[in-house]
């Protein structure tokens, strides 16, 4: 039962984690990465790989990583 509840709970916030961040333009990647890079800190990929990975998302993803004040909230975001 509490694995349930855990699930549940773990699931919501997932899908709500960046509802309200602001859409973020592909020209601000190098924001996005810098920020990204801060918050990882040693866990963060190459910055070449997360430039890669940031011109390819969404515009709403790349809010969602500007917006992530913690590296779970960055892993919920759809890079």
């Amino acid at each position: 039962m509490i694995l349930r509840i855990a699930l549940v709970l773990s699931t919501l916030f997932t899908l709500s984690a960046c509802s309200d961040a602001a859409p973020v333009p592909v020209g601000e990647c190098a924001k996005v990465v810098a920020h990204a890079k801060k918050v990882l800190g040693d866990k963060a990929p190459s910055t070449a790989d997360m430039t890669k990975q940031c011109k390819e998302a969404s515009d709403e993803a790349r809010g969602c990583v500007l917006a992530a004040s913690k590296a779970m909230k960055i892993l919920s975001c759809d890079m």
